[in-house]
């Protein structure tokens, strides 16, 4: 549900389904927004009427949220517009294949230039630059900017970064090409966060940002197959096979590039084109709808037009909302139990004596464990509308294998066992999705969220930098000691999960201890004189 409360302080979901102004027409009958999203049989009359009571409902309440005169789909937004399920069901098919397909596509092409070097490890990479295992390195994050100008021109700088790897010639060129990806690529992420909540309510924005992280995966698999074919290319024109690989998959992303400059629009009411359409993609009915569902659940995003830049004061107000910090703190270590692993698991397959084909294919099968399993787990934190513990589930699933790599010597296993145990490690349920859509939902303000999502992003990357120093040259080829640290911090994780609960927990509370004390006049004349921001205001609750 909307964490912005309805008149009254109640969850709107338990109000009356007529209008508190009584000049409007009438409202769809309530249900929990959450679960809306999977509920598309018979529970729902497609025909009846969709839209769900907000605060724009009450008239003492509505003039306290209203959109900016300058938000760029304030021509679509209109408080007594009503459509039915049927529509929004249709319509919402619509903005996935436009929309959240288009924003896979690209950051499979993202991936592709990542994730290769794992691929370009099983064909002699480092003894031909010279180099060691020490030296694998992690993104990094870049600025942010309008998404619809900046990451076309972020995939195209990045493609080219990429494909200029072929003439690498050791360990320098080799640094300042990751360094010049990592700056390149690392806004892509939030860009695109930031983009798809123009599009979508909140647990709707979970579920597709499961796809998108599916994405990832799915570019995995196919740099896979990709580099089984490509690294055969080893000799010609006098060339290693991973020279080509970088080259050819570099090109491929260019032109997904390229694409992107016409594929991506600004906005929901911003979808007309030479290229996409004089009329855009979306009806003006579908514009509304659009608009005025998403502003219903969540008027805060109506709080900055989408060219306008986060100043300096904005920026650093959001840095220090303190509030967003557990979250921050679960990017930064959740997924190291198990990225030391997955980084090493092409060099650690070839040492048990796996050849180079073998090895790139083996990964495949924990890739698509892990796609499966990503899903299934924001799946069920949306239907059961629990966040956090939800989350945490990825951590016990790492514990027992951990523990095996701790107490087993895997140099004298059968190194099919070996395999067997790593892919359902790696194959882990990634609470990623659900912690980004987490961390938007309690922004509650344009400027945080845009801000929050890059926060995170680089909180992310910072535990992959931790992450690729756990396992040493020194510690090969079992990495006692890195797998020594990594069951620690799964153990600490799980301890920082139930920490995080118990604070939003704490936090809603002492709000709403303070909110139910006032009188209905007080709590109207707070909404239109309070200082209070974002996710600082009395009438916000946060998620967990």
């Amino acid at each position: 549900m909307a964490t912005v409360l309805a008149r009254g302080g109640k969850d709107p979901s338990s109000v009356s389904i007529t209008s508190l102004d009584s000049t409007s027409p009438p409202l769809g009958a309530p249900i929990i927004e959450r679960r809306s999203w999977f509920k598309k049989g018979s529970a729902i009359d497609k025909d009846a009427i969709a839209t769900q009571l907000s605060v724009f409902d009450d008239p003492d309440s509505a003039e306290k949220y209203q959109p900016r005169p300058d938000w760029e789909n304030i021509h679509r937004f209109d408080p007594s517009f009503r459509w039915t399920w049927r529509e929004e069901g249709k319509l919402i098919r619509k903005i996935d294949l436009y929309i959240t397909l288009w924003a896979c596509i690209m950051f499979m092409a993202l991936e592709l230039d990542r994730s290769n070097l794992s691929q370009a490890l099983t064909d002699n990479f480092l003894n031909d630059l010279h180099m060691n295992t020490n030296e694998l390195p992690s993104q990094l994050v870049s600025k942010w900017m309008g998404p619809d100008r900046w990451i076309p021109m972020q995939m195209c700088l990045w493609s080219v970064v990429a494909g200029a790897q072929f003439w690498l010639s050791g360990r320098s060129s080799f640094l300042a090409t990751r360094a010049l990806l990592g700056i390149i690529q690392g806004g892509f992420i939030p860009d695109v966060i930031l983009y798809l909540s123009y599009f979508y309510k909140h647990a709707e924005l979970t579920i597709r940002l499961g796809f998108f992280w599916t994405a990832l995966s799915l570019a995995d698999i196919i740099s896979a197959l990709l580099a089984y074919g490509l690294l055969h290319m080893r000799g010609i024109g006098g060339r290693a096979g991973w020279r080509w690989l970088f080259l050819i998959e570099g090109l491929l992303t260019l032109v997904v590039g390229l694409l992107a400059w016409v594929l991506m629009p600004a906005g929901p009411c911003q979808t007309a084109s030479w290229f996409r359409g004089k009329n855009g993609w979306f009806s003006e009915r579908e514009e509304k709808i659009i608009v005025n569902r998403v502003i219903r659940e969540d008027p805060s995003k109506s709080s900055m037009h989408n060219r306008e830049p986060v100043t300096p004061k904005l920026l650093w107000q959001s840095l220090k909302d303190y509030d967003l910090w557990p979250i921050y703190i679960l990017g930064l270590v959740f997924q190291i139990p198990a990225t030391p692993p997955a980084n090493y698991l092409t060099l650690t397959l070839k040492q048990l004596g796996f050849d180079t084909f073998q090895t790139n294919l083996l990964t495949i099968p924990s890739t698509v464990l892990h796609v499966i399993m990503m899903l299934a787990l924001t799946y069920l934190a949306e239907a059961w509308g629990e966040l956090t513990l939800t989350s945490l589930i990825g951590q016990i699933w790492v514990l027992p294998f951990l523990i095996y790599l701790n107490v087993v010597n895997t140099q004298l296993v059968n190194k099919w066992v070996f395999w067997v145990v790593v892919t359902l490690l790696l194959a882990y349920p990634n609470a990623h999705p659900i912690q980004v859509a987490w961390n938007s939902r309690n922004s509650n303000a344009v400027r945080l969220r845009t801000v929050s999502a890059a926060c995170y992003n680089m909180f992310v990357q910072a535990g992959g930098i931790v992450s690729a120093n756990i396992y040493q040259a020194d510690d090969a080829p079992r990495y006692v000691r890195g797998n020594r640290s990594l069951l620690a911090i799964a153990c600490m994780n799980i301890v920082i999960y139930i920490l995080t609960k118990l604070y939003y927990v704490y936090r809603n509370r002492s709000r709403a201890k303070k909110w139910d004390a006032m009188t209905e006049e007080q709590r109207l004349d707070y909404l239109a004189t309070t200082t209070d921001e974002g996710n600082k205001r009395l009438d916000f609750r946060f998620q967990h």
